[in-house]
């Protein structure tokens, strides 16, 4: 009786639990279709923004209700483009601005991720340190640029230096932020179970801030770029940013524009690669 009474009680279990998982399955169906609905009225909405944006500025253009010599227009712009295509003088400057940017970026990632590892090894020197830091990361960074001509010269090196002078100090203090943040008790337990700080740092706290180390990459990508335009404005002969500082002076706004509107591409496709490597991390984890 009492095995037949369980197993009666086991099947109503089952009858209900199979209920609700139906339940729940056409829950999350319906959810899932309300999510895809968003994502496309979002992006649709994106994209219905954007073309409105630029035939509104090609109608006011044509129409002289703008001036066309100040702000140009959207066919002007890629007229432009083309012409520097065909010469193959824009690949020069695309990617002149790309390497320097690329190289400022992972030098910025390689020596902050050092300098976090050392402040985090040594508390003193976190703690003597960490007023400079604060100190260096709120300087405007513009203002060193002039200075790191004089030191360097009106090099590449200058620029690259220029690009991880905007990121590197505010990515230190991210990135020791992040790993003091870990867990004490997961650091007794290494140390109890006879790890030394090294071990530590190996097995519990890089692994752990990991999401904030590409949280940062992502943050810096940008903070470079803009570096680069900066030290380009300053001390370069090439590069996107040198097209925008002359073309200004020489009021050829068609480049100007250009420049700028390549500048938004590049840092969506910087921000978007790293955004794949983050969601590969994230499918292995």
């Amino acid at each position: 009786m009492h095995e037949a009474s369980k197993t009666q009680i086991s099947a109503e279990q089952i009858a209900v639990e199979g209920v609700s998982t139906k339940q729940i399955s056409a829950r999350q169906s319906q959810f899932l279709k309300e999510l895809k609905k968003h994502r496309l009225f979002v992006q649709s909405a994106r994209v219905i923004l954007l073309v409105g944006f630029l035939l509104l500025w090609e109608v006011t253009s044509y129409f002289d209700i703008i001036d066309s010599f100040i702000f140009s227009s959207p066919s002007k712009v890629a007229l432009c483009f083309w012409s520097m295509v065909l010469d193959k003088s824009i690949f020069t400057h695309i990617g002149t601005t790309l390497y320097e940017t690329i190289v400022s970026f992972l030098l910025v990632t390689v020596i902050s991720i050092l300098l976090a590892t050392i402040l985090w090894f040594s508390k003193k020197s976190s703690e003597i340190s960490e007023p400079f830091l604060v100190v260096l990361n709120s300087l405007p960074k513009s203002a060193l640029a002039p200075l790191l001509i004089v030191w360097l010269g009106a090099t590449p090196t200058t620029i690259i230096v220029a690009g991880m002078s905007v990121a590197i100090f505010g990515s230190i203090l991210n990135l020791y932020t992040s790993f003091m943040s870990v867990e004490e008790e997961t650091l007794k337990l290494i140390y109890t179970l006879g790890g030394k700080r090294r071990h530590a740092l190996i097995k519990v706290v890089i692994p752990s801030s990991v999401p904030a180390i590409i949280s940062n990459m992502k943050v810096n990508i940008g903070l470079c770029l803009v570096g680069v335009v900066i030290g380009e404005f300053l001390a370069a002969r090439n590069g996107l940013g040198y097209l925008i500082i002359y073309s200004s002076q020489v009021f050829k706004m068609d480049w100007l524009l250009m420049s700028i509107v390549i500048l938004c591409i590049i840092a969506i496709a910087l921000y978007g690669i790293i955004g794949i490597v983050e969601k590969w991390y994230l499918k292995r984890l």
